[in-house]
């Protein structure tokens, strides 16, 4: 996934500075800016490490006996987790403060908070997820006893919205854990990695701190046992190697739309698809038809991701321009 071309209006138009020589559009006679020094770079670690351990602790502050799925143990949590997701920005500001690195972009703008380019930011990712899941989709289809018109008559219908919102485990999936996820693990650590480590090591580094928050789901497997040890481990294992890879593609996604919205609305949109079941597609009574469906929603979506993905979409020109070095230049 390559990311020479972030989008202007996000924050890797101000806080990612130059690793030598002027960046685009500087004069002949302009200075160069140097890089991160490595004060900044272990100050964005501390602060990346302490989001993820705030983050995971503000859920079990509560010391509650009751399992994750109950809805008090819920409704605790969305106190707490909201919180700390609401003080996460305090983390960038005193980063930038601390570190004196200096960003040209308001904080809001920075955290993928802006209005311009909002639309295509919110409405391309969502569609570009979907169609990854193509295959997916149509074994859903398949399955599913309802007609399209059926299914659309639900989706519009505002008792079936009012019954999901009563619903706080529908509430955690879907809308709570997206956007505070999102927004501490992307839009909060992302500003701060990126001027160390330039934006493609930032897309690599970032998703580790939300594939290691996610090893907390371990602690309650194991005290409720819900498995064996060895189990419990392996899908854990399994849990941090998607959940690292899902981190990199919202990562993504945010440093090339310089959007929150987008990275949220995919990331629930995974939460209520769920891993795909290509296990069950294998033994599908139509696994003629489903199967090159889930290869077509796989290349489509590789063939789209940059051009889906396009910054000028979602406001202004490139911030960002291949140099004869190979790094990236950012004004």
């Amino acid at each position: 996934m390559a990311l020479s071309q972030p989008a202007a209006g996000s924050s890797w138009a101000a806080a990612a500075p130059a690793r030598a020589g002027p960046g685009p559009g500087a004069g002949p006679g302009a200075a160069p800016t140097p890089a991160a020094g490595p004060g900044p770079c272990w100050a964005a670690v501390l602060a990346c490490l302490s989001l993820a351990c705030s983050y995971v602790g503000s859920l079990y502050v509560w010391g509650s006996p009751l399992p994750r799925d109950h809805p008090s143990v819920i409704k605790r949590r969305f106190t707490s987790v909201l919180v700390v997701s609401g003080l996460s920005p305090a983390f960038v500001w005193l980063w930038k403060e601390l570190t004196g690195v200096k960003l040209d972009t308001p904080l809001p703008a920075l955290l993928g908070l802006r209005l311009e380019g909002l639309v295509p930011a919110t409405l391309l990712p969502l569609l570009l997820t979907m169609i990854l899941f193509l295959g997916p989709l149509i074994q859903l289809s398949m399955d599913c006893p309802w007609r399209w018109l059926d299914g659309l008559r639900v989706a519009f219908d505002p008792r079936f919205w009012v019954l999901c919102l009563g619903d706080v485990r529908w509430l955690r999936n879907q809308v709570v854990a997206p956007l505070t996820e999102e927004l501490v693990f992307r839009a909060c650590m992302l500003p701060m990695l990126v001027p160390c480590t330039g934006p493609g090591p930032a897309v690599l580094a970032c998703p580790l701190f939300f594939g290691v928050a996610h090893f907390h789901h371990v602690i309650e497997q194991l005290r409720f046992r819900q498995g064996s040890v060895g189990s419990i481990f392996m899908s854990a294992a399994f849990q941090f190697s998607y959940t690292a890879v899902f981190g990199a593609y919202t990562a993504f996604l945010f440093l090339r739309t310089g959007h929150l919205a987008g990275p949220v609305l995919c990331h629930s949109f995974c939460n209520s698809m769920g891993f795909p079941a290509v296990g069950a597609a294998l033994e599908h009574p139509r696994r003629r038809a489903l199967l090159p469906c889930y290869l077509l929603g796989v290349l489509l979506f590789l063939l789209l991701l940059h051009p889906l993905t396009e910054p000028t979409f979602f406001g202004g020109t490139p911030a960002c321009a291949p140099r004869p070095g190979g790094s990236p230049a950012c004004s």
